[in-house]
């Protein structure tokens, strides 16, 4: 199939919604990094408000000044920093979101993130705001943080359904990672074991235990809120079946019903009215569909995995003490080595979606003593680990040392939230 015919002004065409994920293929090999921190105020132990004098907005425009970045705005609103191709932006609930220019090496990564975070600690030591890292807010639940003045976030939590989507976005915080794919068979295969992989990633990556000061009984109540969240947007994207391609994403996206769309710098509200499919076919009050559309559209779905001009792996709770960076080293050493891409695979396809699905509930509760088909999966996080660490360490250039933190963690059957 030709998937880059002539795009037509008049009319979106199928193969326009198929092209943008087309052009993402590339011969790079880098790694993505978005990390979330919340913040809380040090006197306090609450998360940080946006507003006021010493609030998150002035932290940023004082920060903004003292190391030359470009405000992103929303109306009048200050919702994030850019530099170049790095940005600080601020999710629903106030967590600070720094979001990287892919690099090959995760050294690179490292280093960038420790250049921007020592610049920014004396600014946040002169607000009395800290950036934790943990995968829920261990003291302030959703009802005592105001939602961010961006119009998305408003539109999002009045449509979100599900008991938890409150939770999920002002409390929670990740890191997710972006991996970049060759060709439509290359994608296609990496999204399935990324997928795959996804349960045991979480589990090994288990950091909320405590919400609103108290022990949920959860390892991650992170996952547990994305798992009690809009679950025709959340989730699996697919069922991840051999074969699949860019067309089956497609679909998927296409049947998805819509939040809202952009004109003329105002929000046209669809609240879940028609699917994209519908909007494409019959248009909506008068407005037809057109490709920034899709674009917006592909961004409004959060599955556990999510394609984009590369596969960003989303389902980890935000980690620290150098387990941060133990998470693009771990799948660097996997999705970028064809060797350790197919053993993966032997070892993980002999299950099925079901078990899989079942499985994302479990490790919620119980991350790494979590059974599948009566054994915990702690030995097989481990050999996980370990194809990744020989990985890299075979590319001689050090970085499996970014996996020791987790492999020993992982020696000691604990999980991050085990630690605090």
């Amino acid at each position: 199939m030709n998937y880059c015919e002539t795009k037509t002004k008049e009319h979106l065409e199928y193969n326009q919604l198929l092209e943008e994920f087309v052009l993402g293929c590339k011969t790079d090999k880098k790694i993505g990094l978005e990390y979330e921190r919340i913040p809380l105020i040090k006197v306090t132990n609450q998360v940080a408000k946006y507003d006021g004098e010493y609030g998150i907005c002035e932290m940023l425009r004082e920060f903004a000044k003292t190391d030359n970045w470009d405000y992103i705005l929303d109306d009048v609103n200050i919702i994030g920093l850019k530099k170049i191709h790095d940005t600080i932006t601020l999710e629903p609930g106030c967590q600070v979101e720094l979001s990287l220019e892919p690099q090959e090496f995760i050294r690179d990564l490292k280093k960038r993130v420790e250049e921007i975070d020592s610049v920014m600690q004396p600014i946040l030591d002169k607000f009395g705001i800290k950036l934790i890292n943990k995968g829920v807010s261990p003291t302030t639940t959703y009802k005592n943080i105001k939602l961010l003045p961006k119009r998305r976030y408003h539109l999002m939590a009045n449509y979100l359904w599900g008991i938890l989507s409150d939770v999920m976005m002002r409390e929670t915080a990740g890191i997710q990672v972006g991996i970049d794919y060759k060709s439509e068979e290359d994608a296609m295969k990496k999204f399935r074991i990324a997928n795959i992989m996804m349960p045991f990633a979480t589990a090994m990556y288990a950091n909320s235990r405590y919400r609103g000061g108290v022990d949920t009984g959860y390892k991650s109540f992170r996952a547990l809120a994305w798992l009690n969240t809009d679950n025709e947007r959340c989730g699996f994207a697919t069922k991840f079946h051999d074969g699949m391609s860019f067309k089956d994403y497609v679909e998927t996206l296409l049947d998805t019903p819509m939040i809202f769309i952009n004109r003329e710098n105002r929000t046209v509200n669809l609240n879940g009215r028609l699917t994209f499919r519908q909007f494409m076919n019959k248009g909506f009050e008068g407005f037809d569909a057109d490709i920034d559309d899709w674009k917006l559209h592909a961004n409004l779905y959060f599955p556990e995995v999510r394609l984009r001009n590369f596969i960003e792996i989303r389902n980890h709770d935000c980690v620290g003490g150098g387990l941060e960076y133990s998470i693009p080293a771990f799948y660097k050493g996997i999705m970028y080595n064809s060797a350790a891409l197919d053993e993966v695979s032997s070892m993980l396809l002999k299950y099925s979606y079901n078990e899989i699905n079942e499985l994302r509930y479990n490790v919620a509760r119980h991350a790494t003593a979590s059974k599948l088909r009566k054994h915990p999966i702690l030995n097989i996080c481990k050999e996980l680990v370990e194809i990744s660490y020989y990985s890299l360490k075979n590319q001689c250039e050090d970085e499996e040392i970014f996996l020791e933190p987790l492999m020993e963690m992982l020696k000691k059957n604990k999980v991050p939230c085990d630690f605090s």
